[in-house]
């Protein structure tokens, strides 16, 4: 565990309409969901996404990065880097994009194991996938001592 840098962090699956946004305690042992931001204005959702980011003090933003089952990028890419890059523009913390296949899917398994209906998994399984997210680049880091992902740059 000595290489573990100790912050609350922050994870975001970006969604077309929605971003889970989960997030941690200080020590990064647990992942829990924060809410839900909706995308109908971009602007006011970056806006909330730096909200937060000040508000809970974060290290850094983990976003999931879609791939396809082969490893290679999936069509949802360019739409999801270019919403980080508005992100990135407006806070001052790094963003990691960490692998994020099989969250969503994994994210409804366990809401419906939870007996939640398909209607109310729609409006939470972006949070609940948030926080797959986040835990496994928690469990990452502990385990290699090294920051899960890689560093968005925010370039094109």
């Amino acid at each position: 565990m000595s290489g573990f840098r100790r912050g609350r962090r922050l994870a975001l699956d970006v969604g077309s309409v929605r971003v889970g946004v989960a997030s941690c305690d200080p020590d990064g042992i647990l992942a829990t969901p924060l809410e839900v931001v909706r995308r109908d204005d971009d602007a006011q959702a970056v806006a909330r996404i730096r909200a937060l980011v000040e508000e809970h003090d974060a290290l850094e933003l983990v976003a999931g990065h879609p791939r396809s089952l082969d490893g290679g990028d999936r069509a949802a890419v360019g739409a999801a880097e270019e919403f980080l890059r508005a992100v990135s523009a407006q806070v001052d913390v790094p963003i990691r994009l960490v692998d994020e296949r099989f969250t969503t899917v994994q994210a409804h398994g366990v809401l419906q194991a939870a007996g939640r209906n398909s209607r109310q998994r729609r409006e939470i399984v972006d949070s609940v996938a948030a926080v797959l997210i986040l835990q496994t680049a928690l469990d990452t880091e502990k385990r290699s001592g090294a920051p899960a992902g890689t560093t968005f740059d925010g370039e094109e």
